[in-house]
């Protein structure tokens, strides 16, 4: 009878919820593939095969493998932890310690940013997805839109060659015209620019000379971002009731793809010279002496896992309270791996045909990033029979890898208004959602201009890179040095149950010691590094840089103003208010009372014991003394 009158009450939860306030997943496989759309991402198919091949090819996979174990894994299953015991988004759930409340702030203000510009990459893969749909794919060959350095083969220029028993050195039309042969090694080709290079730059994007050019909005693309927007907010208007149902197909369709893509390039001539590349014969084992290769690998795993963007609290703080966490966070953390080396195969067998092809060696048709997803991959797939099918299944898998980790970001940020006015979210759930989605469609817009690519670049360079690293430090410190590394395993026994000293012994190590080092020493070797930004061969102007440090500085400075506004409202002198904001709040603990125990017996229900209760912005209540 219950199941036959349960209603949703707000979209997000319904009677048969565990948590009837904030809702529960509908079932455990809604809550995996979520987390496993958000960690794949397009960085899995367009910066791991290209790291892998630039860092000793299959050797690499030793420092991956190593640094998933010590800094990967172990935030991943923090983060897990911390949303699901306390039930609460990346905000709220400070409450655990209400110093670095600000730390919060910060990894939802980056996840926002990140936002805008992922979703003007969903618009390009939408865009190119739709020029699929045509009999001759419009990058493979130099059309009306190319200029006189277009080409889709190598132009010799001038080369030595041998006359009358002498080496003359001359351009090559008199080489050609005189019926000489050019000397191996002395032949000088002209630059020329590829199709798919041209096309990218030329009408794709309609690329401005910089920053400083604006231009106008590139009408197609803002409306490709319109329509990626409207897929977001149509996935997302009952919350995780709605996004939990099309993960099926977002988080797992990309593999059906993968594995098409993967079988195709494996039948064609020179896929193993790709793949051998990949992580094959030119494996380099001493490439491991290279502390950059290490930095490279455990930066990879980071950003990889989406560990400290908010979402994976976000995401955790919607299961049931005795969910098994731990085995969550290791299923993820090696799907998310897998895939990354499984797209590798799929990219390299490809790559290693065009090289075939074109009569190149496979290092010069690699590349990462948006030259790899928009130029080097398409100009690939332009070579095969039926091309337009292989191009729109690429592009269709980009769109689906770029959507589902675009849903879980929208859905921490659904969370932190949820959390802050759960009355509203409670009655105007669609109407919130369809707001949040509309406002980062009109903020993006200048990232759909013909300075468009710079500002992507801008801000993938300045707020994806240290804002991220300064809240997972600050994050594990206070959890394990200030709340308490051996408080916080107690706190996750109390939902997977208890559990042996020498399980945790690992967790320890790596909580209390290796994490935090490693985090730190990538942050540290980011700074030192640090290099203008640039865009190609277009570097930005001082404004445009300073621009990008003031993006980071608004997305981290609400660390200290959170702290300082903490202290300057506890009571007492100064270390007794600095120690008070240092413990934990004092609604803190798991969200339903049935779950607290003795540990947290002093946070009771507010509908009981009314005459002693304090109420408290949360809604929760706790007994006076």
């Amino acid at each position: 009878v219950e199941k036959l009158l349960s209603t949703e009450k707000d979209g997000h939860a319904t009677s048969s919820d565990e948590n009837q306030e904030r809702g529960n997943w509908t079932n455990k496989s809604d809550y995996l593939l979520s987390m496993v759309g958000y960690a794949v991402g397009l960085g899995n198919v367009w910066r791991f095969p290209y790291l892998t091949y630039q860092n000793g090819g299959g050797a690499f996979l030793i420092p991956y493998t190593v640094m998933l174990a010590l800094a990967g894994l172990p935030l991943f299953f923090m983060e897990c932890s911390l949303g699901q015991f306390a039930s609460l988004g990346p905000i709220s759930v400070w409450r655990i310690l209400p110093l670095f409340q600000g730390v919060g702030i910060t990894m939802v203000i980056i996840s926002t940013f990140v936002s805008i510009y992922y979703n003007v990459i969903i618009a390009y893969a939408l865009y190119y997805l739709f020029a699929s749909f045509q009999k001759v794919l419009p990058w493979s060959d130099c059309f009306a839109w190319a200029d006189e350095s277009c080409s889709k083969t190598k132009i010799v220029s001038d080369c030595n060659a041998t006359l009358d028993g002498e080496i003359i050195h001359a351009n090559y039309s008199y080489i050609a015209s005189n019926n000489l042969t050019c000397i191996n090694d002395s032949i000088t080709y002209k630059p020329v620019q590829f199709p798919s290079e041209q096309y990218w730059n030329k009408v794709a994007l309609q690329r401005s000379s910089g920053l400083d050019e604006t231009g106008h909005i590139v009408w197609y693309l803002a409306l490709c971002l319109l329509l990626s927007w409207m897929i977001v907010g149509a996935a997302l208007f009952k919350g995780i009731k709605s996004s939990g149902k099309v993960v099926y197909f977002t988080a797992l369709f990309p593999y059906v793809i993968l594995l098409i893509l993967l079988v195709r390039g494996a039948t064609l001539e020179g896929a193993r010279d790709g793949i051998e590349y990949y992580i094959g014969k030119q494996s380099n084992i001493t490439k491991l002496m290279e502390a950059e290769v290490w930095k490279d690998a455990a930066t990879q795993i980071f950003y990889s896992l989406s560990v400290a963007w908010g979402g994976l609290v976000a995401l955790s703080s919607y299961n049931k309270f005795h969910n098994n966490c731990y085995s969550d966070a290791i299923i993820v953390c090696v799907t998310n791996c897998l895939t990354s080396v499984f797209a590798g195969f799929a990219i390299f067998s490809i790559l290693g045909h065009m090289a075939f092809v074109s009569e190149r060696p496979v290092s010069e048709v690699v590349d990462s990033g948006f030259d790899l997803a928009f130029v080097a991959y398409p100009e690939a797939l332009s070579k095969l029979p039926v091309a337009p099918l292989w191009s729109f299944l690429f592009f269709f898998m980009l769109l689906l890898l770029g959507l589902d980790s675009q849903f879980a970001t929208i859905e921490t940020l659904t969370t932190t208004i949820q959390d802050i006015y759960p009355k509203v979210m409670k009655k105007l759930r669609v109407p919130v959602t369809l707001g949040v989605c509309i406002l980062l469609f009109f903020l993006g817009l200048i990232c759909v201009t013909q300075a468009g690519i710079y500002w992507v670049n801008l801000i993938d360079h300045f707020c994806a890179g240290w804002g991220i690293l300064i809240a997972a430090v600050l994050e594990i410190i206070g959890i394990v040095y200030i709340y308490g590394g051996n408080r916080f395993i107690e706190d996750i026994e109390m939902m997977i149950g208890k559990k042996h000293f020498l399980f945790w012994l690992w967790w320890r190590v790596c909580w209390f010691f290796i994490t935090p080092v490693l985090l730190t020493a990538i942050l540290v070797w980011s700074l030192v590094t640090f290099s203008t930004p640039s865009y190609g061969s277009v570097l930005y102007p001082t404004w445009g840089t300073a621009v990008g440090w003031c993006m980071i500085i608004f997305c981290v400075i609400w660390i200290p103003i959170v702290a300082f506004v903490k202290i300057a409202r506890a009571e007492g002198n100064l270390f007794q208010r600095i120690a008070s904001c240092c413990r934990p709040a004092a609604n803190w603990g798991p969200y339903l009372e049935c779950h607290r125990g003795e540990r947290y017996s002093h946070i009771v229900d507010p509908k009981k014991e009314k005459d002693h209760e304090i109420p408290t912005v949360s809604g929760f209540v706790y007994k006076r003394e």
